[in-house]
């Protein structure tokens, strides 16, 4: 009789109702949990839907807060993400600190710490490593934007071994302009012979493309240069700032050589206006007389500035508005040369001394060259405060930012002139950085010059026959 072979035992996975793989598991288990879960799988899928909705919502309708509840979150997941990628391609990593034999080097990333949300984008701070600069992570900025999908990335150096990041979601700057009805609120009239204080000197223009407000600051630029071609908007943005400074105890001067086309609406609330070249040569010599006056009166109290000066003693502060610095300077005959010299040679004096003796010059022009003479190139040194909104020519984006921000003369060249009001200018601490002025009609400018028109104070030895 033949033997029989026993049958094999089955595994435990070979089990009816046993999931293969999984000892214990029973099918019936699973199908039991499963139904069990549906509901909450279900719940679940509606949060996600719920969450996505409202963010669809507070999009259209709250973006900066969609931006802090959303947005930044995403971005920050796409830094983290692409951070180790980003350093490799774009030449950011170091060598290892310690030399390991027989083992490949692993390259030392920058730490990128500090990310915290902002308006419409975020801030950063990348340490980075002995023997790198921060010019390395200035000229990687495209390259983060690009990584990160965000409209534009700013670095500056922050301190020994720091770059500061500041990254914007998008451009701030293509919205409409900050509205009139809004500027109009904040340049709410002084009282005829009240003290000025240094305060007034500060002109709020328009948006910053951080979110920030955008002015001219003459504490800490006494003298600014803005330049930009017919219909850039610098009539506009000059405009802006006038009818600030006319609200306020201050002195507006006008220099306007093109027969006062341009500052003729101003007149209102001027204490004196050029129209001509020998009528500016002859107010630019009064105004440096009135700068040593000012001097001695310093001298004698022993002060440094104006801003010492006791109340009832204090010099009203003069502004000094020059439009179209090329009519001061070409010449096309002897008698015109002889007058130019004197006015420009005056104006870079007023510029050399006015800053603590309360003389602040704002020098404005479609364009700035060498062809202007070895004077321009003085003065400009002496102007801190620079703005360069669309030109024509590459030179004048040169010579309005390339000595102090040779980066940002590319980015004065990208300004189209359909971007109205946008311009490249001087940044308080951070370099320069990206604006857009007010949009300042010509009827609402008329309206606040005869509103502050008992504002313009007399100044000493100034012939109010240039009005």
């Amino acid at each position: 009789m033949p033997l029989l072979k026993p049958e094999p035992t089955p595994s435990i996975s070979e089990l009816p109702g046993i999931v293969p793989g999984s000892p214990g598991l029973h099918l019936d288990y699973l199908a039991a949990l499963g139904h069990d879960l549906i509901p909450y799988g279900i719940f679940a899928g509606l949060l996600l839907v719920a969450w996505a909705v409202a963010g669809a919502v507070l999009a259209r309708k709250a973006p900066h807060t969609w931006w802090l509840l959303y947005g930044f979150w995403f971005l920050r997941l796409r830094m983290g993400r692409s951070w180790q990628r980003l350093c490799l391609n774009a030449g950011l990593t170091t060598a290892s600190r310690r030399a390991v034999p027989a083992r490949t080097e692993r390259p030392v990333l920058p730490l990128l710490i500090k990310v915290r949300p902002r308006r419409n984008g975020a801030t950063a701070m990348i340490c980075f490593s002995a023997g790198q600069t921060p010019a390395q992570f200035i000229e990687a900025a495209d390259a983060m934007a690009h990584a990160w999908r965000v409209h534009a990335v700013r670095a500056i150096a922050s301190g020994r071994g720091r770059v500061k990041l500041t990254i914007l979601n998008d451009d701030p700057l293509m919205g409409i302009p900050e509205s009139l009805g809004t500027y109009l609120q904040r340049a709410s009239l002084r009282q005829a012979g009240e003290a000025p204080t240094m305060d007034d000197l500060v002109a709020t223009v328009g948006s910053r493309e951080d979110g920030e407000r955008w002015t001219i600051n003459l504490l800490l630029f006494p003298h600014w240069l803005i330049t930009g071609a017919t219909q850039s908007g610098k009539s506009t943005l000059i405009n802006a700032a006038v009818s600030q400074w006319a609200t306020r105890p201050v002195a507006l001067v006008g220099i306007d050589c093109k027969g006062g086309m341009e500052l003729g609406p101003h007149a209102p609330r001027l204490s004196a206006l050029a129209t001509d070249r020998q009528q500016a040569a002859s107010l630019l010599e009064r105004l440096v007389r009135e700068a040593n006056r000012r001097m001695v009166l310093c001298r004698d109290h022993q002060h440094r500035n104006i801003w010492q000066l006791p109340k009832p003693l204090r010099p009203v502060p003069v502004i000094v508005i020059v439009d179209e610095l090329a009519e001061l300077y070409l010449v096309a005959s002897r008698d015109e040369k002889e007058a130019a010299l004197k006015a420009t040679t005056n104006l870079l004096r007023l510029a050399q001394l006015g800053a603590a003796l309360g003389i602040h010059l704002v020098v404005a022009g479609q364009r700035v060259g060498s062809d202007f003479g070895a004077g321009v190139t003085a003065l400009r040194a002496q102007l801190g405060g620079r703005i360069c909104l669309a030109v024509n020519d590459k030179e004048t984006a040169v010579m309005t930012l390339g000595d102090l921000y040779p980066d940002a003369v590319e980015a004065a060249q990208l300004i189209s002139p359909a971007e109205k009001g946008v311009a490249i200018t001087t940044a308080e601490w951070d370099g320069w950085i990206r604006a857009r002025s007010i949009n300042f009609p010509p009827d609402a400018l008329d309206a606040a010059m005869e509103a502050a028109a008992h504002l313009a104070p007399s100044l000493p030895g100034i012939d109010s026959a240039l009005l």
